[in-house]
């Protein structure tokens, strides 16, 4: 049975329309059903000079107002998130097996008049799921302790619960998503040569390392607090399964030098796999047809891959 996934375009102004359509033109080990605006769409075929399919499924969630090219419409914030929402609401009911997110823009969804975060905080509150952020391409799986928080908040952060809560979500997802028998996951220090001994910070020995050690008496296979600025090494990659990083910028910018083209974005935690594109609206590119599809491509093999595993046998 090939799985049947929920795609969703995002920010009609941006490339998110026109990567779908591109999308469309391929065959797939799995059946994608579009929520959206379909006039969308088929203005985003005409700029590439390409047909949509005769059978296009297609959930039609119209947008109030027309989207030219490069200039997001407020007033269609509440049809941007609808789309979201009703996606993922089909995969809580088990009418579809994993969700594709195309970027969204998040300036306009909130000066439309909705408080919106992002994406996996809204599909993680309709869920009432715990959610990790894990980025990952074929060349490394970094997954985030802490999201988007200013550097100084960063500290105060980590805690044993976060540590252990983070870190449960993190081995089960390899697990059960991407089929991985025994994980072994590296957690990164936060300070400097991961504290030095307590020398250049004290929460590696005080938080970190209490925290690891009670999740390996449990069983899990954990390598740190490791020094950040050689855990990416690549003979050190090779033993890791994924890399726990403190915080947003400490992991991500290696994931993203190396293969920033292929890239997914996971939500870790969901009853559901949801994988998303690795990049922005690029509003500067819209309706050129330049814009590369690789990341969406991943992420539809991505979401696909988890749907199958997680389907019974």
């Amino acid at each position: 049975m090939r799985p049947r996934l929920a795609l969703v375009p995002g920010e009609p102004a941006g490339i998110g329309p026109e990567l779908v359509v591109r999308a469309l033109q391929r065959d797939w080990d799995a059946e994608l059903v579009v929520f959206g605006d379909a006039a969308t769409l088929h203005r985003a075929a005409a700029a590439l000079e390409l047909a949509l399919p005769p059978r296009l499924d297609v959930v039609d969630i119209p947008h109030p107002v027309e989207a030219a090219f490069g200039a997001p419409q407020p007033a269609n914030a509440s049809s941007v998130v609808e789309a979201l929402s009703r996606a993922a609401q089909a995969c809580l009911d088990g009418t579809l097996h994993g969700l594709i997110t195309g970027p969204v823009h998040k300036a306009a969804i909130n000066d439309g008049g909705i408080a919106f975060t992002g994406t996996t905080g809204l599909l993680a509150a309709q869920a009432g799921a715990d959610v990790v952020m894990m980025l990952a391409n074929d060349i490394v799986r970094v997954a985030l302790l802490t999201v988007h928080l200013p550097l100084r908040a960063v500290a105060d952060a980590i805690s044993p619960d976060a540590l252990e809560r983070t870190l449960r979500i993190v081995d089960a997802a390899l697990r059960r998503d991407f089929g991985v028998a025994a994980p072994t996951i590296a957690v990164l220090g936060l300070s400097p040569h991961a504290g030095e001994d307590g020398h250049l910070g004290r929460e590696e020995l005080e938080i970190i390392e209490p925290a690891l050690a009670r999740l390996r008496d449990a069983g899990m296979r954990l390598v740190g607090p490791l020094p950040a600025d050689t855990a990416f090494l690549p003979d050190k990659l090779r033993g890791f399964d994924a890399v726990l990083a403190m915080y947003h910028d400490q992991g991500l910018p290696v994931l993203k030098y190396s293969d920033f083209a292929n890239a997914v974005n996971i939500s870790l935690g969901l009853p559901y796999p949801r994988v998303a594109v690795d990049h922005g609206t690029a509003l500067e590119l819209a309706g050129k047809g330049s814009a590369d599809p690789s990341s969406l491509y991943a992420a539809i093999r991505t979401c696909a891959r988890f749907a199958r595993n997680r389907m019974p046998a």
